[in-house]
């Protein structure tokens, strides 16, 4: 099977993504490149009722190469990320806080040093329907010099390196917006990092994280 291991690595964090409330029902939508292809998920399919082999494959430009069902209509956010940055694996959440969040604020505001997991602050890309081609371009734009952002009104999109790495990031993404709510609730004036101090972060993140030596 083309890009087994990619495909049944999409199936894993989209159960993972699922069980851990990243998403709800069919929302949301992952994918992983291995050279010039990449293995992304299926249009409306259950995660439950997902299988490697019902994981689509198409080339960068969304062109299908193995294809058994139709691929999800975010397909051309995923091109349009993967033609901009050639990142290694894209997560699409529809986290609740997240959510949330995107229909507050321009950006992601600057309440912890974890924003520099991602170059920095972390924008939000203005509302355009789902699935189109200026959904695409305002999340492009909303991404520049940066690995995440926020769409208004829809969810969060994470690149990375790898699809574990990126999911990871995704939750972390995630954490930061469920503080970010809190703080806006609070009713007291915040206490923000300045651009000095997040990008000290930035530098130090850039090489945070470590392997379990093999066995």
């Amino acid at each position: 099977m083309l890009l087994q291991e990619e495909r049944e690595a999409v199936v894993r964090i989209c159960r993972l993504m699922s069980a851990e409330g990243l998403v709800v029902g069919t929302a949301g939508n992952i994918s992983v490149r291995k050279g010039e292809l990449i293995a992304i998920t299926p249009s409306g399919l259950s995660y439950d009722a997902l299988t490697p082999d019902l994981v689509s494959v198409c080339e960068l430009d969304g062109t299908p190469v193995d294809s058994p069902l139709k691929p999800t209509s975010e397909l051309p956010m995923h091109s349009a990320a993967y033609l901009q940055s050639m990142p290694g694996a894209v997560v699409h959440t529809h986290s609740v806080a997240a959510t949330a969040l995107s229909c507050l604020v321009d950006e992601v505001p600057p309440v912890h040093y974890y924003l520099g997991l991602f170059g920095g602050s972390v924008r939000v890309a203005p509302y355009a329907l789902y699935g189109s081609s200026e959904l695409a371009e305002n999340m492009c734009v909303a991404m520049t010099d940066r690995t995440a952002c926020l769409l208004a009104n829809h969810g969060a999109v994470v690149l990375g390196n790898t699809l574990d790495e990126t999911y990871e990031r995704a939750k972390y993404l995630e954490w930061l917006c469920e503080v970010a709510l809190r703080v806006q609730t609070a009713n007291l004036l915040p206490r923000l990092l300045g651009e000095e101090r997040m990008a000290e972060a930035v530098d130090r993140l850039a090489t945070y994280g470590q392997k379990a030596p093999e066995r």
